[in-house]
């Protein structure tokens, strides 16, 4: 009688002592994902949004092809 006590204390024991373990994993994977997320939207992507609106802005103030009559030539083939 004992016996089987002390097998289901041992059992839920390990039980949760696991289930901690595996939900601290998954918290701290969370947390990285959710950091990373974080840094990308409000520090990566305005950047990258600026970079790009300045490029098409020299796009269109090129006047223009941009190619001279040897690079186009040499891109043809000719």
């Amino acid at each position: 009688m004992i016996g089987s006590l002390l097998t289901f204390f041992a059992v839920g024991l390990a039980t949760i002592i696991v289930a901690g373990v595996v939900l601290g994993v998954v918290g701290v994977v969370f947390s990285l994902t959710f950091g990373l997320a974080t840094f990308l939207l409000f520090k990566v992507a305005p950047i990258l949004l600026v970079g790009w609106v300045v490029v098409k802005v020299f796009e269109k103030t090129k006047r223009g092809n941009s190619l001279s009559d040897a690079d186009r030539r040499w891109l043809e083939g000719e």
